[in-house]
């Protein structure tokens, strides 16, 4: 009896100090984790600052592109007007030369 109760409580204290060994982690093993984790986010911090300054420099070209297309358009309108007040002109001489008598 007295031989159990000796494996019984040295088989605790294994258990016991196997237990307390393996939970924790030590202060050298965080920072090692917390540096890699760190050095990860930095090289990606660096990366959307990258696409930050992409695409912002995109919105400013995509801006002035469109202040441009407004430009034309208003442009093609003008021009419109001119073509339509010239063609009714032509009309109107064609009507004109139609009527006369020739002779």
């Amino acid at each position: 009896m007295h031989s159990n109760l000796v494996k019984t409580a040295t088989v605790a204290m294994i258990l016991a100090g196997s237990i307390g060994v393996s939970g924790c982690a030590t202060k050298g093993y965080v920072n090692r984790q917390i540096a890699t984790v760190n050095t990860r986010i930095d090289g990606i911090d660096g990366r959307v600052r990258t696409v930050e300054g992409v695409s912002g420099q995109a919105l400013t070209q995509a801006q002035a592109a469109a202040g441009q297309a407004q430009q034309n358009a208003q442009r093609i309108d003008q021009i419109s007007g001119r073509v339509d007040g010239l063609d009714q002109q032509l009309q109107q001489q064609a009507q004109r030369a139609q009527r006369r008598p020739r002779g």
